[in-house]
């Protein structure tokens, strides 16, 4: 019985998963920024919970948004190995070091930094007036790993986040490639968080199960949508998803504690 006995708490959890899957195949990232709130505030779970069940939601997100975009931009596959060995080595290495550190100071600071990456994201260069730059040697690509991991290391999020930018602005790739890059770099991470997190018995299974379906079930679309929009259009609406959850890092906690 439990959750299936009741309708409207399965129905909300599925149409919370669609809503993620979708989102998180139009822009390549997890959902997980948007699920970790609500499960604390809608389902009353514990932060490690929380942590522990979105990604149940993230790991098929993941793992089916990358195949998708990569049907779509085949990326060579030294460029997609590399970012995603760095990105795990470093996630590892990183989370180490999360636990002697100021998280509430890391996560201001973070936000502010995803505040100017959404600003340089809005206003960038034209199309035509950014290709014409040289960007760096794409042998280089692994390296935007190491502060793609180290993000989601210290904080749990942000993988994709800074990965996607960085291989926009700095390696000139269009949007959907670096959104496809930035999938291979935190679908290998996802996984063995959420091994670690199964493991600490912080998984509500239940719940992660019927996000992960209403997920799923939506991923496609979201990537379909992504090669439909024009590439400004999308690099724009990624910069403001960008900044929104830049604000939601500065404010969210004082939210969630005067609704708590």
């Amino acid at each position: 019985m439990g959750l299936f006995s009741q309708p409207l708490h399965l129905l909300g959890l599925l149409v919370l998963g669609a809503v993620l899957g979708f989102s998180g195949g139009l822009f390549g990232i997890g959902g997980g920024i948007i699920a970790i709130p609500v499960l604390i505030l809608a389902f009353g779970q514990d932060q490690a919970t929380a942590q522990g069940t979105a990604l149940v939601l993230m790991v098929p997100n993941l793992l089916i948004g990358a195949w998708r975009y990569a049907r779509h931009n085949p990326i060579p596959l030294r460029e997609a190995v590399g970012i995603a060995v760095a990105g795990t080595v470093t996630t590892w290495g990183a989370a180490q070091l999360a636990g002697d550190l100021d998280q509430g100071l890391l996560r201001s600071l973070f936000a502010l930094f995803l505040l100017f990456v959404a600003q340089q994201m809005i206003a960038g260069p034209a199309d035509a007036e950014s290709s014409a730059r040289k960007g760096f040697d794409r042998r280089f690509v692994p390296l935007v790993g190491i502060a793609g991991g180290g993000s989601m290391g210290l904080l749990g999020i942000g993988g994709a986040l800074v990965a996607i930018p960085f291989l926009v602005r700095l390696f000139r790739l269009d949007q959907r490639t670096a959104q496809a890059l930035g999938l291979a770099l935190v679908a290998p991470s996802s996984i063995i968080a959420l091994g670690t997190y199964a493991g600490q018995g912080h998984v509500d299974w239940t719940t992660g199960v019927c996000l992960s379906i209403g997920g799923v079930a939506t991923v496609a679309a979201g990537v379909e949508m992504a090669h439909r929009l024009p590439e400004r259009k999308l690099r724009v609406l990624f910069g403001v998803m960008v900044g929104l959850t830049g604000i939601w890092l500065l404010v969210g906690r004082w939210v969630m504690a005067r609704l708590a």
